[in-house]
C-alpha cells in the first residue's frame, strides 16, 4: 500500500488513528513520492513519534526505531563486531592455516597466500547489525524513526548525512553497503539544539505545533470514544488556555488524553476550579507550573 494523493494520506493516517493536518499530509505524500527523509520538529508530545508509527501501520512496514542520546556512536547505531564469535572462529581455523601456507617457501609468500583468503574475521558474518544497518539491509522496506536526533552529538549528526542522502553506509573493514530497499525515514527533534544546514538540506522540514481546538477534540474523540461533547469542548479549551500561560512545560496531547480519561473515571460532566485543581497533576509536571495554574483557575477554565 502506498500513498496515492494528499487526500489519501489524510484518509489512510486517520484510519491508523492519527489525525493529520493538510500540511502534514502534504509533507508525507511528497516524502513518499521523492524518497526524502522528513525532519519533524516541534514541542514534545505533539505527535511526532505517533506520525511515524501511523505511517508504519498503514504501509504495513516494520518500524525500526533508534532513540538518540548524548554519546550515541556508530557502534550503537550502525554495527558492532561480535568479538566472541570471532575468537571461536579463530580456534576453529587454526589448524587449517597450515594447509594454506605449507607450500610457501618464505614468510612473505606465506603472508601473501593468507591474504588471498577471505577476510574472514571482518566480514558480514561477524557483523552485528544495529538499527541503521538493519534498516538498509532489510529486504522489505521499513519505516526508520531516528527519534530525538537533537539529543545526539553533532558528530553523530554528521555521520547520518551519508545515510540520509544516498541511503548507504560505509564500514571501514567492508566498504559501502547500499540499501536493499529505500526506507521511509523520519527524524524527530524537540529543538534541544539546532540541526545543521547539511542535515536540513537532506530532509523535508515539518514543524508540528500544538493542535488547533477542533483537531485536538477530534483526537480525543477518536482515542476516548463516548466522552460527552460538552465536557470534551470544555476540556480541550481549558488545556489550550493553559498552554497560553508561561509554563515550564505546556500540556501535550498525551496529557490532554490522560486528563480526559481521569475525568471519565471520576464521572465528571463539567470542569470546575476545584476539579481542575485536584486533577492538575495529570496536566502539569512542575510545582511552579501547578502554582501558576492555581492562581489563574477562574480564567483558565473555558
Amino acid at each position: 500500500m502506498e500513498f496515492r494523493s494528499i487526500e489519501h494520506v489524510i484518509e489512510a493516517l486517520s484510519a491508523s488513528r492519527y489525525i493529520p493536518s493538510t500540511e502534514i499530509a502534504t509533507v508525507v505524500f511528497l516524502a513518499a513520492a521523492t524518497q526524502k527523509p522528513i525532519l519533524v520538529e516541534g514541542p514534545a508530545g505533539v505527535g511526532k513519534t505517533e506520525l511515524a508509527k501511523s505511517i508504519s501501520l498503514y504501509l504495513d512496514r516494520p518500524l525500526i526505531r533508534m532513540q538518540c542520546y548524548e554519546g550515541l556512536d556508530e557502534s550503537k547505531a550502525l554495527y558492532e563486531w561480535e568479538y566472541a564469535k570471532q575468537l571461536l572462529y579463530t580456534q576453529m581455523v587454526k589448524d587449517k592455516i597450515h594447509s594454506v601456507v605449507d607450500s610457501a617457501d618464505t614468510l612473505a609468500e606465506a603472508v601473501e597466500k593468507i591474504s588471498e583468503q577471505e577476510d574472514a574475521f571482518f566480514s558480514e558474518r561477524f557483523l552485528q547489525a544495529r538499527p541503521l544497518l538493519k534498516a538498509i539491509q532489510s529486504e522489505k522496506p521499513v519505516v526508520l524513526l531516528i527519534d530525538e536526533v537533537d539529543k545526539s552529538d553533532p558528530e553523530f549528526e554528521a555521520f547520518l548525512l551519508e545515510l540520509l542522502s544516498d541511503f548507504q553506509v560505509s564500514i571501514p573493514e567492508i566498504g559501502t553497503i547500499k540499501a536493499k530497499s529505500i526506507p521511509f525515514v523520519l527524524l524527530t527533534s524537540n529543538n534541544y539544539r539546532d540541526m545543521s544546514d547539511a542535515l536540513k538540506r537532506r530532509c523535508i522540514h515539518l514543524f508540528i505545533d500544538y493542535p488547533e481546538i477542533e483537531t485536538e477534540k477530534e483526537i480525543v474523540r477518536m482515542k476516548i470514544p463516548g466522552i460527552e461533547e460538552a465536557l470534551l469542548d470544555k476540556l480541550v479549551r481549558t488545556v489550550a488556555n493553559m498552554r497560553n500561560l508561561d509554563l515550564k512545560k505546556r500540556p501535550c496531547i498525551s496529557e490532554t488524553l490522560d486528563w480526559a480519561r481521569s475525568l471519565m473515571i471520576l464521572q465528571a460532566d463539567t470542569i470546575t476550579p476545584e476539579l481542575l485543581a485536584s486533577t492538575l497533576n495529570m496536566l502539569v509536571k512542575f510545582k511552579s507550573d501547578a502554582e501558576l495554574v492555581k492562581e489563574r483557575l477562574e480564567t483558565v477554565i473555558a
